[in-house]
């Protein structure tokens, strides 16, 4: 049998008959499928919608963009030719032998610092030194023999005087006469002999002085060995210009030998400021003075097709002999220049008028856009400087302004 239904009351069940329970409870659905419905059309009712767009006519202006500006700078600028080039001796000076001979002795080597005038090498001598011993001691005989026979001679003029005197008083036979004349013309004849021996011997010691000097190779410039070919037993001649024996360079100061190409070697002139770098010496910079511009084409350059080039010579000082022949140099020529310049950026720069100004937009004091006409002066790649028309601080416009949106 099934179970009663019961109602709850004040927290007690109470019994319900069948028959009226369903009534009850289709009622109760009813009104909550209804409150479903109304609940369901509310919450359609309440449903947010797609917001429509507005008409064009309402679209809002929207305010200019700025323009880009470039403000005008105070610097330096350079305008350069850049070339590379070597480093070689400026002065030097090869040491060559006087006469065709023997080396003996090489009295220095590479790196050594040696003094103009300094023996360098000895050449074995040409002429024996007991040679030379031998026409000395004969010199010192023959002074010796001229001595005896100036004597005798001043001894037979005193006789032959005293022989005249008395034969004018008659008082000397003309045996005694004669015989003192003929003592005296003796007397001077071998005065005269040994005057020509001393004489004939003299040069001969004179030659073989000059022979002996000879042997003695000189410096012929102070400074630095900075070659040596010779050696001791090598047999040379004169003259010798296939190979220096010696060569000696002044190291405190150096040559620059740069290559430029023809297209800037035109705009190059003498005396103008050349700065230089090198691999040796990372951030250090020399400078020095253009010396000369070598008038005919670098070895190797301009035939078959290949670019010219011409040799460029300056002088840096080099006192304390760091830098050395054959470092390779990167050089800038320094073609013009200005100091604490007004610049700007040099592709600000269109094209100029039949004046030569050149045209350009700057924003003013009240922001304002206003036409200016710009005087340049020395202009590179990069930067230009300002002569007239514009004050460092100033604002240029990169492009045109621009338009609203």
């Amino acid at each position: 049998m099934p179970n009663p239904v019961t109602e709850e009351r004040h927290g007690a069940r109470h019994p319900v008959p069948a028959s009226a329970s369903w009534p009850r409870r289709h009622g109760r659905l009813t009104v909550g499928a209804l409150v479903l419905a109304l609940h369901a059309g509310g919450v359609l009712a309440q449903a947010p919608q797609a917001p429509k767009a507005p008409p064009l006519a309402a679209t809002t202006e929207q305010p200019p963009a700025p323009a880009e500006t470039v403000t005008a700078q105070r610097g330096d600028l350079q305008l350069t030719v850049d070339a590379s080039g070597k480093l070689r001796f400026h002065q030097f000076a090869d040491v060559d032998i006087p006469v065709a001979g023997q080396i003996k002795e090489v009295l220095f080597a590479v790196g050594d610092t040696v003094q103009k005038g300094k023996m360098v090498m000895e050449l074995s001598p040409a002429v024996q030194a007991s040679q030379i011993a031998s026409n000395r001691t004969q010199m010192a005989r023959l002074q010796a023999e001229l001595a005896d026979q100036q004597a005798q001679t001043d001894f037979a003029e005193l006789q032959f005087k005293r022989q005249t005197q008395l034969k004018a008083q008659n008082a000397t036979r003309e045996e005694s006469f004669e015989s003192s004349r003929m003592s005296l013309s003796s007397a001077r004849a071998r005065l005269g002999a040994i005057n020509a021996q001393i004489q004939q011997l003299d040069a001969t010691l004179k030659s073989d002085e000059e022979n002996r000097q000879r042997t003695q190779v000189l410096a012929p410039i102070s400074g630095t060995v900075v070659a040596v070919n010779a050696r001791p037993g090598l047999t040379a001649s004169a003259g010798q210009a296939a190979v220096p024996l010696m060569r000696i360079a002044d190291l405190t100061q150096m040559t620059v030998q740069a290559r430029v190409a023809e297209i800037d070697v035109t705009r190059l002139r003498r005396g103008m400021t050349a700065n230089f770098k090198t691999p040796g010496y990372p951030g250090r910079i020399w400078s020095g003075k253009l010396r000369k511009v070598i008038p005919v084409p670098a070895e190797g350059s301009g035939e078959q097709g290949k670019q010219t080039f011409y040799n460029v010579l300056f002088e840096v000082d080099n006192p304390e002999q760091e830098l050395m022949s054959g470092m390779t140099t990167q050089v800038q020529f320094i073609v013009a220049q200005a100091r604490d310049a007004v610049l700007l950026p040099a592709n600000l720069l269109g094209k100029s008028d039949a004046k030569g100004l050149y045209e350009v937009k700057v924003l003013n004091a009240n922001r304002q856009v206003e036409a200016r006409q710009l005087k340049i002066g020395v202009r590179n790649q990069e930067q230009a400087q300002v002569l007239s028309g514009l004050q460092a601080g100033e604002q240029l416009l990169v492009g045109p302004a621009a338009a609203p949106r």
